[in-house]
């Protein structure tokens, strides 16, 4: 029996920086203007001059391109901070970002909104590519506090800190109808945080 020769293998052709960066841009600016459920890759594709072939190429569908991109937008990570203080630490966190990119993080929560809830495959591809990596982070600078002897090990709001810290940037908004900046959540840092954490 004569056998078929083999498929040749898909090769996946890696975009420039630059280009990946101005298909971000036109995701999360889509994003902010029609939320989640009605941002498609056709509309990706025609804001971008790229084909649908392409973006399925790079990657496996709209929940993770809409993860890539809020990864790629964020300004900072507590990866690397390690300012010798669990108070330092936080405050470098909440430094990393200017109030015009608060305000724009804001329009993407909206954006976003109902969709997490609703959506499983979003919910994990924002989870494995956003959340887990920054808990992992911030658990590795908590566990440096505890080593240094600035926090009690059996703190009991130590597994709380991102809840806080997630609480403070969606609170402003809601009660102030003002996007969170630097100043306010370093106020939020030393009123709320410091003093849970016993510091």
């Amino acid at each position: 029996m004569p056998t078929e020769p083999p498929k040749p293998t898909v090769r996946r052709t890696r975009l420039t920086p630059e280009r990946e960066a101005e298909l971000y841009e036109a995701v999360l600016a889509i994003l902010r203007e029609v939320g989640y459920d009605a941002l498609t890759m056709d509309a990706v594709a025609a804001r971008t001059h790229s084909s649908k072939a392409t973006l399925y190429r790079q990657w496996r569908g709209k929940p993770e391109l809409v993860a890539k991109a809020l990864r790629h937008n964020k300004p900072g990570s507590l990866e690397g901070i390690d300012t010798g203080s669990v108070r330092g630490d936080l405050h470098a966190m909440v430094c990393q970002a200017d109030t015009e990119q608060m305000e724009k993080d804001t329009a993407l929560l909206r954006g976003l909104g109902h969709a997490v809830h609703t959506n499983p495959e979003l919910h994990r591809a924002l989870r494995e590519v956003l959340v887990e990596p920054e808990m992992g982070w911030m658990d590795e600078m908590l566990r440096r506090a505890v080593g240094r002897g600035e926090l009690a090990a059996d703190n009991p709001a130590i597994p709380f800190v991102a809840h806080m810290m997630i609480g403070g940037f969606l609170a402003r908004p809601l009660i102030e109808d003002r996007a969170p900046d630097a100043e306010f959540l370093t106020h939020y840092v030393d009123a709320v945080i410091i003093p849970a954490l016993g510091v």
